[in-house]
């Protein structure tokens, strides 16, 4: 059995899964969501002391509880932000993950913080200059007005963006400030790319700029690696869980678009 394990971005926690994961449900996979410290588990201890240590610690729990409860087919889906613990996890237990889905996000690396990842420039240079000791330790989250400095509204209802809004939680600067330590276990892992066309590019564009020969992107071409797009904005579990659920499901099969190496 597939064992879908899903992350969600900054702000966010495991309500915004709750209809892909209905769907997942009722197409005989297992869900399990993972509540990240500070966002959908409340912290034992000031929001200082939450960082990216804390949120992989997070994701590996969950994955261990699995290996213990006899286990499956393991599928880590990272959005946005939540890939980054999905990946420090993925690195520290590789042999039991089948295959890492980064839903519309990055491609972290090693020693490489999640504040690279932030879209918004001024607010990146913000917060890398000390943000953190004039906000308590937490970013707040998004006016209903300004999610779409974190991404695309595409596709979100009134009603979406509402409950997104209603829902957000602070993100502990930690988890964006913390470098991501990886070996390069996760690198045999098995990926799939979401590519929410509505946020950025899609697969003919990342084929292209493969083609150009850039080192960094090259490791996209890999057989271990395959690629979805969805017609939508950066919060695609809101706007089209369906269709989602139905990539998810895909991309646990092994299908997907393989690049081509130049």
């Amino acid at each position: 059995m597939t064992v879908f394990i899903l992350v969600a971005g900054a702000f966010t926690g495991p309500y915004v899964w709750r209809d892909t994961a209905a769907h997942l449900a009722a197409g005989g996979a297992e869900v399990r969501t993972v509540a990240l410290t500070g966002l959908g588990k409340r912290a034992s201890g000031p929001a200082e002391a939450v960082d990216l240590e804390t949120h992989v610690a997070d994701v590996l729990a969950v994955i261990d509880q699995v290996v213990a409860q006899g286990g499956g087919d393991i599928v880590l889906v990272g959005h946005d932000y939540g890939i980054h613990p999905v990946l420090g996890a993925a690195d520290r237990r590789a042999a039991e993950v089948a295959r890492i889905v980064h839903l519309d996000s990055g491609m972290p690396r090693d020693g490489v913080p999640a504040l690279a990842a932030v879209p918004d420039q001024r607010l990146r240079e913000e917060l890398a200059e000390g943000g953190g000791a004039r906000t308590g330790g937490e970013l707040p989250p998004p006016t209903r007005d300004g999610w779409s400095r974190w991404g695309s509204t595409a596709g979100l209802s009134e009603a979406a963006l509402d409950g997104l809004t209603a829902l957000a939680a602070p993100q502990p600067l930690g988890t964006l400030l913390q470098p991501l330590r990886l070996t390069g276990a996760v690198a045999e892992v098995p990926v799939t790319g979401v590519l929410c066309t509505g946020n950025g590019p899609g697969i003919e564009l990342v084929q292209l700029m493969v083609d150009m020969g850039e080192p960094a992107l090259q490791a996209l071409a890999e057989p271990r690696v395959t690629f979805f797009e969805l017609p939508t904005g950066h919060w695609p579990m809101l706007s089209r869980p369906a269709e989602l659920a139905g990539v998810l499901a895909e991309a646990a099969a092994g299908g997907g678009h393989r690049l081509t190496a130049p």
